[in-house]
């Protein structure tokens, strides 16, 4: 197949490039606009226990899908003529949109219950709004009512937060970001690509590579999300991945194709040979990457399908354009490939003299390679035991669910966070809304004799029902929070003092269940604690077999690549190695807010899905620089004796060949998914940085130091497989090659 990919190259190269560019321009039209129908949302498990009590929330009590929150702040005080005049006609104008349910307010509620919407200091006010929509049509409903009612007037101060606010200034903050990622990725790539072949025009492939790939996967995303959610953060992954691969793959063909030119191949051979072997490697690359990657659909919340769809897209159209666009455009180029060559200028510049030809012993990567493995048992003792430690701080990780606080300190809804944490009684720690979905024949005193024995489970300050709010088992007031019965279902408010995502707030949890409830109905909670513990749950019972996955399909790829037994489990072990390191390097600066937390606001947890995230995406990844590796490593091994010292010959001449372009695609990749750091949610600047630190700790401790000690100790062992498998590798190895045309290609 890649032969005759290259021979088609060789055939019609004007025809490749030519519908190339039409696919570009067709993505482009349809992919671009996509930001507009992909939401900030899909952390839920929708099939979970708080997901299901929430939708009966909104569907039988107007309590909306999403929370919009206002605060109406004024100097002479919340109860002052300004602020009530400001307040009330928010509050009227809220109670007459179509897509607004229960509206509360500082100035509509009891006068028992008012306290509880005035901050501490006398000067804001707060109203809560539902909003109905879904989660998707829930934010742009809240934008909508953002852009009518928020503002100041009379010199009173409005803010607007909330989740459904959160929802759509993560939106709009994650599309400024991402054309601020482009301008800063894009020119310093195209540096690094400069210095690595010298010429613009060669530099300037790689990044066309990855602009088609790009748009294509946006295209892609923009289709899917006409059928099924799609987490704008998805789009952070297009512009990261998809420059880092276009470039890795591309900069891994054009050095094979020099190494085969200087070799003496004339340029069409050199292609064919070129796909040969690193096509080959590009292809076992782009399904182990894309089947990691698709491992995230089986779970439930929508936000990690959404990084499946976009890394199965975003490899598919890398891949397809590297081992036919990259070809094509060889031929179309020729000797012009190498044209505006800036390193004669480079040179003169800083007066370096010509480039002299060196032996291949004295070559840096062969020598320090050499070296490695001279003193393999140190190296790897050491490596091991650096990336444990490194990795040591996430037996302590502590699971949450991201809040207002992924969003810079200038954005309102960050504002009205913290101002509800510092300044209102209870506002750090949501409510638990307890449901009883099936209650016919219900009664409003039976109901109010729940909420009483509710109120004495442990840190519950209060408990909300149609009778009045209940404390420590008495009847304290009037109502204070939303209850009610209606249409045989029925729910209370829960007000808790237990710290959201701790154990204390866990064991209320599970208190509150246990709670005898009106002739043993059946209950259901939600609120942001039982949210978490669902996600948790949703994660938890499938990861097991995630990971069994992902970790099979390496085995199986890098067997059929090496016809190894022993390589596939080595890759395994040493990705978790690095895995581990960038894990623990995350909760240290996030959780734990060493380093400032990169200027984000540290909340003490991380949220559950970005570890399962990191694993996915960062696993497959770094088997990107174990297949670049390992498979020039075989052909030497193939071509050598096979005896004593040939694996340790093999390795270090592997490694002296692609130390140069593993290093070059390493720092790319780096560039990349470091400008994921430089957005302003923090989602996105705590995934950039764990994906850094696992490309850099996999190509620097892993790649140069860690592989080579270990292929040295085990020596000819590295190739060892079993016979059945031996023969199983045969077998696909034929039936592959039997569809090319040039046997004396390397297998």
């Amino acid at each position: 197949m890649l032969t005759g990919v290259a021979r088609f190259a060789i055939a019609a190269p004007r025809r490749v490039i030519a519908l190339a560019v039409l696919v570009m321009i067709g993505t482009a039209v349809f992919g671009i606009p996509v930001a507009k129908s992909l939401s900030a949302g899909g952390g839920l498990d929708p099939g979970a226990e708080s997901s299901q009590a929430s939708a009966l929330l909104s569907q039988k009590f107007d309590q909306g899908d999403m929370t919009m929150l206002v605060t109406v702040t004024s100097d002479t005080g919340a109860r002052g003529r300004r602020a009530k005049t400001v307040g009330s006609d928010i509050v009227r104008r809220l109670q007459d949109s179509a897509v607004v349910g229960q509206v509360q307010s500082a100035w509509t509620e009891p006068p028992a219950a008012a306290p509880s919407f005035i901050s501490r200091n006398g000067k804001t006010g707060l109203i809560v709004a539902a909003i109905t929509g879904g989660e998707s049509d829930a934010q742009r409903n809240a934008k909508r009512l953002y852009d009518e009612l928020v503002h100041d007037r009379d010199g009173v101060t409005v803010r607007a937060g909330g989740d459904a606010t959160v929802y759509w200034q993560v939106n709009a903050q994650t599309e400024r970001d991402l054309l601020f990622m482009e301008a800063l990725a894009l020119p310093l790539s195209f540096l690094v690509l400069v210095w690595v072949f010298g010429g613009l025009v060669a530099a300037a492939l790689p990044v066309a590579i990855g602009i088609f790939a790009i748009l294509g996967a946006m295209a892609s995303l923009h289709a899917i999300s006409l059928f099924a959610h799609v987490s704008i953060f998805a789009l952070n992954l297009c512009v990261a991945m998809g420059m880092a691969l276009a470039i890795d793959y591309t900069l891994l063909i054009l050095s094979r194709f020099r190494d085969e030119l200087a070799q003496g191949q004339t340029r069409d051979v050199a292609l064919i040979r070129t796909m040969a072997t690193a096509g080959r490697t590009v292809m076992f690359s782009a399904m182990t990457v894309a089947l990691s990657m698709a491992t995230l659909v089986m779970f439930p919340q929508y936000f990690l399908k959404s990084f499946a769809y976009a890394g199965v897209a975003v490899v598919v159209f890398t891949a397809a354009a590297s081992m036919v666009v990259t070809p094509a455009a060889i031929v179309l180029l020729d000797d012009r490939l190498d044209s505006l060559d800036m390193r004669p200028l480079m040179r003169k510049a800083f007066r370096r003299p010509e480039p002299e030809s060196v032996p291949f012993d004295h070559w840096f990567w062969y020598r320090w390679t050499k070296s490695v493995m001279r003193h393999a048992v140190p190296i790897t003792v050491a490596v091991v035991v650096l990336l444990l430690l490194v990795g040591t701080p996430f037996h302590d990780v502590r699971w949450g669910f991201p809040d207002d606080r992924v969003l810079p300190a200038s954005a309102s809804a960050r504002q009205v966070g913290d101002q509800l944490r510092d300044d209102f009684a209870g506002g750090g720690a949501p409510a638990v809304t307890v449901v009883l979905p099936d209650a016919p024949g219900l009664s409003r005193s039976g109901l109010d004799a729940y909420a009483a024995a509710l109120s004495l489970v442990s840190d519950v300050s209060s408990v909300s029902s149609p009778g009045g709010t209940y404390v420590e088992g008495r009847r304290a007031g009037p109502l204070s929070a939303p209850s009610g019965i209606k249409d045989d279902s029925a729910f209370v408010t829960v007000a808790s003092t237990a710290p959201l995502y701790s154990a204390a707030s866990s064991d209320q949890l599970d208190q509150l269940r246990a709670v005898p409830t009106p002739s043993g109905r059946t209950v259901q909670l939600t609120g942001a604690a039982q949210s978490n513990l669902d996600s948790m749950h949703a994660i938890a019972s499938r990861l097991p077999i995630v990971l069994v996955l992902i970790a099979l399909i390496t085995l199986v790829l890098v067997f059929l690549l090496t016809n190894s037994a022993i390589l596939p489990v080595k890759a395994v072990l040493t990705n978790i190695l690095s895995l581990a390191a960038a894990f623990g390097a995350v909760v240290w600066v996030f959780q734990e807010g060493h380093l400032g937390a990169l200027g984000t606001a540290s909340t003490g947890t991380l949220g559950v899905q970005l570890p399962v995230l990191l694993f996915c995406i960062a696993f497959g990844l770094s088997i990107d620089y174990e297949l670049f590796l390992i498979s020039r490593i075989r052909e030497y091994w193939l071509a050598s004796h096979r005896g004593w010292g040939a694996s340790d010959e093999s390795v270090a001449r592997g490694v002296a060949h692609t130390a140069r372009v593993i290093t070059a695609a390493a720092l790319i990749m780096v560039i990349s998914f470091a400008a994921l750091m430089a957005s302003q949610v923090s989602v996105m600047r705590l995934f950039g940085f764990g994906l850094t630190v696992a490309v850099l700790v996999d190509a620097t401790l892993v790649r140069m130091l860690l592989v080579p000690a270990l292929m040295h100790l085990l020596g000819r062992a590295n190739w060892w497989a079993p016979g059945p498998l031996t023969r199983l590798h045969d077998r696909v190895v034929s039936l592959l090659r039997s569809r090319g045309r040039d046997s004396s290609l390397p297998r």
